[in-house]
């Protein structure tokens, strides 16, 4: 089955083979030079010189332990969403007591920069500011490079990235950015199963910890941060998923970032071409289309399950649909981690070949007409 959705994603044999190990003592000193491996490849793909902590936790988690670890109940933050991804920080911040400034933008296009920054100015007293670098829920990367430079340039605001969908595939340079906390997660661009959420924290970001009040504790990062200068975790870790992603570091590393970045534009921009010759209308805004995930509008004759069965049944591949609102209106490929162009090619293949099905069935003429 060929697994294309934006995660969990295809993992090399390679990655399987290291998470089948043996379980080890995780207070012994092999976990110690397990997860000092992890520390520095980790520190590499993030390009960041800051505190890089480990949770056993999907995305969503490190998203909550970003929250909770430098917020208070009450307090004033802003959220910048562009999608459903950015809506849920919105979600989890409210349930923690956050009185939660939201800037919205259309689904489908990437947050304005001068909109964000007319946004904060009215409101000086926020301190920290949260964006989504690439929502998958839409197929839109937003230019970080832009919006840090108001956020944390202009108005020196701290900066929480969630970087789930980006980091190990789309550059995000957490130190050149000045982005304070950056979470990512196993089961995307790392070519790892589910199950670890990594979390940068910078000097910056410690200070707010410091102050914040809002209630944590399995998501404590002050507490995996002693941890690690013990070369431990606070409670039991992901094992089978920490050997795994350092398989898959080594492989990313092993190629190379700007080759792994690359080879993401490259398979990116085929499947837009590829849809585009189809006559397949793209979600995202062109300028700001994802290089990890493209989403398509289903065209107006074809029935997102009708689609999405019959690629499963006469070809072996799996896309994913639409979320939330839009259920059954976008067709989304995932295109991120280990994947090439000739994967891609054949996934583009196998949709041109089910919608010319869908339409010829429909062409026929019933009998006794």
């Amino acid at each position: 089955m060929d697994l294309r959705v934006p995660g969990p994603t295809p993992i090399p044999d390679e990655v399987l083979e290291a998470g089948a190990r043996q379980m080890i003592n995780h207070r012994g000193p092999e976990f110690d030079e397990l997860i000092s491996s992890l520390s520095a490849g980790a520190k590499t793909v993030f390009a960041t010189g800051n505190d890089v902590l480990f949770l056993s936790a999907s995305g969503t988690g490190g998203l909550e332990a970003a929250v909770t670890n430098v917020l208070s109940p009450g307090e004033r933050t802003a959220v910048v969403s562009v999608g459903l991804f950015g809506d849920r920080v919105v979600q989890i911040a409210e349930a923690y007591g956050a009185d939660v400034l939201r800037v919205p933008f259309p689904e489908g296009s990437a947050a304005d920069p001068s909109i964000v920054g007319a946004a904060l100015r009215s409101e000086p007293g926020i301190k920290t500011v949260f964006v989504t670098h690439n929502e998958t829920s839409t197929g839109v990367v937003n230019d970080l490079a832009a919006l840090s430079g108001v956020i944390k340039g202009d108005l020196d605001r701290t900066l929480v990235v969630d970087g789930i969908s980006s980091i190990a595939s789309i550059p995000c340079p957490v130190d050149d950015l000045g982005i304070d906390i950056a979470v990512s997660s196993s089961q995307k661009g790392w070519m790892t199963p589910p199950g670890l959420t990594m979390v940068s924290v910078s000097p910056r970001a410690w200070d707010s910890i410091r102050t914040a009040k809002m209630p944590r504790f399995y998501f404590d990062l002050s507490m995996a941060r002693d941890s690690m200068k013990k070369g431990q975790t606070p409670w039991t870790p992901a094992l089978s998923v920490m050997y795994a992603l350092k398989e898959g570091v080594r492989l990313l590393l092993e190629e190379g970032l700007d080759n792994v970045y690359s080879r993401h534009r490259r398979v990116g921009a085929l499947a837009r071409d590829r849809a585009r010759a189809m006559g397949l209308e793209l979600f995202a805004d062109g300028s700001h289309a994802s290089d990890t995930v493209t989403a398509l509008r289903l065209p107006k004759d074809v029935e997102w399950k009708v689609l999405s069965d019959s690629l499963r049944t006469t070809h072996s591949v799996v896309v994913a649909g639409g979320q939330g609102a839009l259920s059954g209106k976008l067709c989304r490929i995932g295109h991120l981690g280990w994947v090439t162009e000739q994967d891609i090619a054949r996934t583009m293949d196998s949709i041109e070949d089910v919608l010319a099905t869908i339409r010829s069935k429909r062409a026929v003429p019933s009998r006794g007409t």
